[in-house]
């Protein structure tokens, strides 16, 4: 892998992308309902016929699939770079259908998740555990085509930030991975436990920074990977949500449920 001209290629994959989401506020000015319809399906644009231990799929979710232009061109250019992975993506419905339908014994904790994105947290590790493939959030975009990323041997692959610390917004996995599982006990405890308070910590990548050591795990630099908020922002991703981003949400609203309390003894 040459890193210098990934980096190369990824300032200026950056640049383009900041320009495109720069005209969005003109077009969207200009066309003020637009939406672009993200599919809940798209088979791989080319065949690939070299196994891998990681499914060839990315999995993507958001609240909704009428999305602005910034987002719809971030979906198109993973999409262009990878083109041979199916493309699957679900809304908070079909996130609900799915957990009810292969993991039952953890619905009851994933519906006291009050915010969306710590939702979108628990999803994520099921759908992995489940399935295997790519998970990528919705404002992800890759820097480099991800079938070399991934390679054919890796069963697993995990993101760094600029600090050196795993986040979530980039996993990769083999189906019934047994970090997945562990991350997924985790969160599962958390939710029971009820003592934090912070999407980060109870769901987010602070799970993964807790259980899994970078040093341990197969992991790759965001510099080389992937990147998140070139072609869209937070204006462009909760223009139709009005509670904003987690983080905001989470200051007026309890990230957790509180438990149902047991009706008296008659």
């Amino acid at each position: 892998m040459n890193k210098t001209l990934i980096v190369a290629t990824s300032r200026f994959i950056k640049l383009t992308a900041n320009i495109t989401k720069m005209l969005s506020y003109p077009f969207h000015w200009v066309f003020i309902n637009k939406r672009f319809t993200l599919p809940e399906h798209a088979a791989p644009l080319i065949n690939r016929a070299t196994p891998s231990c990681i499914p060839r799929i990315i999995w993507q979710t958001n609240f909704t699939n009428r999305v602005t232009l910034p987002v719809y061109l971030n979906y198109l250019f993973n999409r262009l770079m990878a083109p041979s992975f199916e493309y699957q993506f679900m809304i908070t419905e079909a996130r609900h259908d799915f957990i009810a339908e292969h993991y039952p014994e953890i619905l009851p904790h994933y519906e006291r998740l009050q915010i969306g994105a710590a939702q979108a947290d628990l999803w994520r590790l099921l759908i992995l555990h489940k399935f295997g493939g790519v998970y990528l959030d919705i404002d992800a975009h890759q820097i480099w085509p991800l079938a070399c990323v991934l390679g054919c041997k890796h069963k697993e692959l995990y993101v760094t930030t600029r600090r050196g610390e795993l986040s979530n917004y980039f996993i990769a996995s083999k189906p019934g991975n047994p970090n997945i599982q562990r991350l997924i006990e985790r969160v599962v405890f958390n939710i029971k436990e009820g003592s934090l308070h912070n999407v980060f910590y109870i769901t987010g990548p602070g799970v993964l920074i807790e259980l899994l050591d970078p040093n341990q795990v197969p992991t790759v630099s965001y510099r080389h990977a992937v990147n998140q908020g070139s072609f869209t922002n937070e204006h462009f991703q909760y223009i139709d949500k009005p509670q904003g981003k987690w983080n905001k949400e989470q200051c007026h609203t309890s990230v957790i449920r509180p438990k149902k309390e047991d009706p008296p003894e008659s």
